[in-house]
């Protein structure tokens, strides 16, 4: 039940994760073509204090929720889980307030800070949101240690929707009709970017309220259950407490760790490419552009199908350690690591094999950047064959109490990731490619004591021929394909766009049937997702 339960979960929130990532594209396109450079200079900083903050008040504590209540719920008392679930979320609220208030408050100090005062109103619109979405999470995180990923998903995609809608009409309003002087006399400019935050607070505000309503659906069932067994008793709040801190706050440290380790490579990545390379200020700036602009969300989009994965296992591992179901476990461990793989490994040889087609098709007005770019992606891409096993075997180790493990091998590959850095954007045949190199280094160095760390502490051996063997050659074998392809359809169409997304249409295709052909995924396991059934007859006409 619980391999089910793991492959159903983290199916319904990578399909909630691509309806999110669409919509933020809908969200940004237009955006940018609206407001600008300079509308967009002012968007940013607002955006990244408020991304830092909710990291800080919602990476660790929901993950601490999923867990307790899953191990609560393993033995029986749903008393307890409750009083996780309701003393956390007293827990969230204080700190979503003060991080509201301080930005609110302080929000004109905190812009010129950051060199760039006309950002302030974007501050204060996108600060209410810092209340609304740590309250959001702790239910987020209740409803996970329910196995239930239903809740956050639909309450994701809600809070996309109003975030979008809410945003691009604020930010048109405020740009195009109500123009200059807006906010006691910040320009357009400085409207459009607080308009476009003002989608944030919407968003949340929608995505809490839905999920608020889903709750109250199932209150009553719940509560039925917690009365039911409030005769089992529970630890005191304090312990509660701690027992929450112990686990989030690791968690915390080690989310912080690469939006920390990403404002060190701004400045280390500009300064080794003048000082070291010498190259001119105007160069460096675009050499890390191609880095940092080109490159970076199309190697995020492979970590959101496998933090599903992540978010989906941690309960789940968690129960079966706490009621030491041995065999749950192994098996958990195993599917979660190599779904990441039968996830991550077609991502990586796609975006290598098609590095430059992609880039070009996303960029088509900025060529020779985008072509510049590719080798950085290629690089990034290899990257993303430990990577996508990186997330799930944090939260494998998060699930069995030993959350810090991965926040200190975390920091171990990022030391060596400033090193390589350093050494190579200074060499001027390398560049920014060097910043590429050592992050994938970090990568290789996490995952590899990770992998090592959850063998020490669950006790499970995995068949790495199964794991990832299989994947690989399913995976390399649809590579040369699509590379093949994209040869094939550009020299019939003569256009980058057709022959790209025609090879990447044939390059699902054959992994599908490769992934079959190698019994990467059995038929039985197929059997489990959403439609599951289905799924099985139509592939059984292809693949015997």
């Amino acid at each position: 039940m619980n391999k089910q339960s793991l492959i159903k979960g983290a199916t319904v929130l990578a399909a909630a994760g691509i309806v999110v990532k669409i919509l933020g594209a809908v969200f940004r396109l237009p955006l940018v073509n609206w407001i600008g450079d300079t509308g967009m200079a002012n968007y940013g900083p607002a955006y990244y204090i408020y991304a830092f903050l909710v990291i800080l008040a919602t990476s660790g504590l929901p993950v601490a929720i999923s867990k307790m209540v899953s191990e609560s719920i393993a033995v029986g008392n749903y008393y307890q889980a409750h009083r996780v679930f309701t003393l956390s979320s007293r827990l969230m609220f204080g700190m979503g307030l003060t991080f509201f208030l301080i930005l609110f408050i302080f929000a004109p100090q905190i812009a010129a800070l950051m060199s760039n005062p006309d950002s302030a109103p974007a501050m204060r619109m996108i600060a209410p949101s810092l209340l609304l979405v740590p309250i959001m999470a702790a239910y987020r995180g209740y409803f996970q240690g329910m196995q239930n990923m239903k809740p956050t998903a639909v309450s994701q995609i809600v809070e996309q929707f109003f975030r979008v809608v809410i945003g691009l009409g604020a930010a048109y309003i405020l740009f195009f009709v109500v123009g200059d002087g807006v906010f006691g006399g910040y320009d357009k400019y400085a409207g459009g970017a607080a308009g476009a935050n003002l989608g944030a607070t919407a968003g949340s505000l929608g995505g809490l309220l839905m999920i608020l309503f889903i709750y109250m659906l199932a209150r009553k069932g719940i509560l039925s259950k917690v009365r039911r067994t409030a005769s089992m008793g529970s630890d005191s709040n304090g312990r509660i407490m701690r027992d929450i801190l112990v686990i989030a706050v690791p968690i915390t440290i080690g989310a912080a760790i690469m939006p920390i380790s990403n404002l060190i490579d701004s400045a280390l990545v500009m300064n080794r490419l003048t000082d070291g390379a010498g190259f001119s200020q105007e160069m460096a700036k675009e050499l890390y552009g191609q880095l940092s602009g080109f490159v970076g969300s199309l190697i995020n989009f492979p970590q959101l199908l496998t933090q599903a994965v992540a978010v989906s296992i941690v309960p789940i591992i968690a129960a079966a350690y706490q009621t030491k179901n041995r065999e749950n476990l192994n098996n958990n461990v195993s599917l979660g690591i190599r779904m990441s793989v039968i996830i991550g490994f077609p991502c990586a040889f796609g975006l290598m094999v098609l590095a430059e087609p992609i880039l070009l098709l996303l960029y088509p007005n900025q060529v020779e950047s985008a072509s510049n770019a590719a080798s950085i992606l290629m690089i990034n891409a290899f990257g993303v064959l430990f990577l996508s096993t990186t997330q799930t075997v944090t939260g494998i180790l998060q699930g069995v109490g030993k959350q810090m493990v991965p926040v200190k091998n975390l920091l171990i590959g990022m030391v060596v990731k400033i090193l390589l850095t350093w050494i190579l954007v200074g060499m001027p045949s390398i560049n920014v490619n060097g910043a590429a190199i050592g992050t994938v280094v970090s990568y290789i160095i996490a995952v590899t004591l990770n992998l090592r760390a959850v063998k020490k502490y669950t006790g499970t051996k995995l068949d790495a021929g199964l794991t990832f063997v299989k994947p690989f050659i399913a995976s390399a074998l649809m590579g040369a394909v699509v590379f093949g392809a994209y040869k094939l359809f550009m020299g019939i169409t003569g256009h980058n766009s057709i022959a790209t997304l025609l090879g990447v249409g044939v390059g699902v295709v054959v992994y599908v049937i490769m992934i079959f052909v190698t019994k990467a995924i059995r038929k039985e396991e197929l059997a489990m997702l959403p439609k599951g059934d289905k799924l099985v007859r139509i592939v059984g006409k292809f693949v015997k």
